[in-house]
């Protein structure tokens, strides 16, 4: 458990660990390219450990000993067939891109996860790998975890993902693509949602030479076939791991630098500075970073948070020291992240006095300005993201405790202490 503390004004200069985001789509591109990549700056996490002990169960050469600067010896899509299971615990980016890589191989897969992973659906990624010709199976028949798939490398021609629930369903078709027997199209069904990640694959893949075609709306894409070439690529700064900080110049009225979250970004979740703009806040950018110096007072405001879910639950706890009320909408998707995010945080955020509501796709906060708001016992549930934004609620509220906050290893390892380094500045 760890105990916030309140804080009356920032002024700090932060950095953040590299994207994860990033660095998983371009551990995939470089592990799958022809010759040497370096990735600069990437993430060291739980999750990302994750991908690189599976990819490197698949026989990709992986160098990680110098943390600013990891080095890929791809394969360039030859994929070897693993001795053991692929054990990718909570680390849902990774169960869905590593799926689609493993369908490049010959032979039996076999994909597993926690007992969350196990409840996290996979199914609209299955049947659109079906139509490339990929034998793949749920074995509980459940649509989630885990997987077994008798690989035999990808058909191409035209498949349909039925959905865009997750954009990381269709990250993981764009991905691995290039690979198929033949030009690969892909159309999907129903609303892409969080759009701004299915733009950083494709920016991801013209960094390793893959250039690919899209329809404007991204529902439809024609990936010629190729192999990624070998890169130096740079990974930007963590713009999830950054709103937090952000967030903190927001509820105190106080001024916080991310140095390496640039403008514009790869990343759709530095668009929240834009939302915090409308609450109130200035925002600056130079030199990299980006600026943001809270109000005397913040404003409820209608947000649609469909391009960028993994900020909706900083958003919400802004919103709990806002006058007005703010509207967080089309984030049904919550539901399928490390926990039901969406019923998570109306949840807690009502523990601290917060007068919340939760429909099935957006959540509803009454703000007072942070008045009338008291301690309490936050769960985690195991979700980095929510022992993350309740941090932000303690700089103003006192007696915040947060149990289970260890989970934040899955993002970003040195939370805390770069927390504390940012308070005490």
């Amino acid at each position: 458990m760890i105990k916030t503390s309140l804080v009356h004004s920032l002024d700090a200069v932060v950095r953040v660990p590299g994207s994860k985001s990033l660095t998983q789509r371009a551990l995939i591109a470089a592990a799958l390219a022809e010759g040497e990549s370096v990735l600069l700056g990437p993430l060291a996490s739980e999750d990302t450990h994750y991908t690189m002990t599976a990819l490197r169960q698949m026989g990709i050469a992986i160098d990680d000993s110098d943390p600013a600067a990891w080095q890929v010896r791809g394969c360039g899509g030859a994929i070897q067939t693993p001795a053991e299971d692929i054990f990718l615990g909570n680390n849902g980016t990774a169960t869905r891109f590593l799926t689609s890589v493993a369908a490049l191989g010959q032979g039996r897969f076999r994909i597993s996860g926690g007992e969350r992973m196990a409840q996290r659906p996979i199914a609209p990624l299955m049947q659109a790998l079906q139509g490339w010709q990929v034998r793949i199976a749920s074995e509980a028949g459940t649509g989630c975890p885990p997987l077994r798939i008798d690989a035999d490398g990808l058909a191409g021609g035209p498949t349909v993902l039925p959905e865009g629930k997750s954009s990381q369903y269709l990250s993981s078709l764009l991905l691995v693509a290039p690979y198929a027997k033949q030009s690969a199209e892909l159309t999907v069904q129903g609303e892409v949602l969080s759009k701004p990640y299915v733009e950083m694959t494709l920016a991801v893949m013209r960094d390793f030479g893959i250039q690919v075609e899209a329809a404007p709306s991204l529902a439809q894409f024609r990936i010629p076939q190729g192999c990624y070439q070998g890169a130096r690529y740079a990974v930007e700064g963590d713009a999830s791991g950054a709103s937090y900080f952000w967030a903190a110049a927001a509820v105190t009225g106080g001024r916080v630098t991310v140095a390496n979250v640039p403008s514009p970004s790869l990343q759709g979740d530095a668009n929240l500075v834009r939302l915090l703009e409308k609450m109130g806040c200035a925002v600056s950018a130079a030199q990299g970073g980006i600026t943001v110096q809270g109000p005397q007072l913040l404003r409820g405001i209608e947000a649609d948070m469909g391009d960028m879910p993994d900020v909706a639950p900083t958003l919400a706890v802004v919103a709990a020291f806002a006058q007005g009320t703010t509207v967080i909408s089309n984030i049904a998707h919550l539901r399928i992240k490390e926990c039901d995010r969406l019923a998570v945080m109306v949840s807690e955020l009502r523990k601290l006095g917060v007068e919340a509501e939760e429909e099935h796709d957006r959540m509803i906060i009454h703000g007072k300005g942070g008045a009338g708001l008291h301690g309490a016992e936050i769960a985690t549930y195991e979700d980095h993201r929510i022992a993350m934004c309740f941090a932000v609620a303690g700089l103003r509220v006192p007696g915040v405790r947060i149990h289970g906050e260890d989970c934040v290893v899955k993002s970003f390892p040195d939370f805390w202490q770069r927390w504390r380094t940012m308070t005490a500045a």
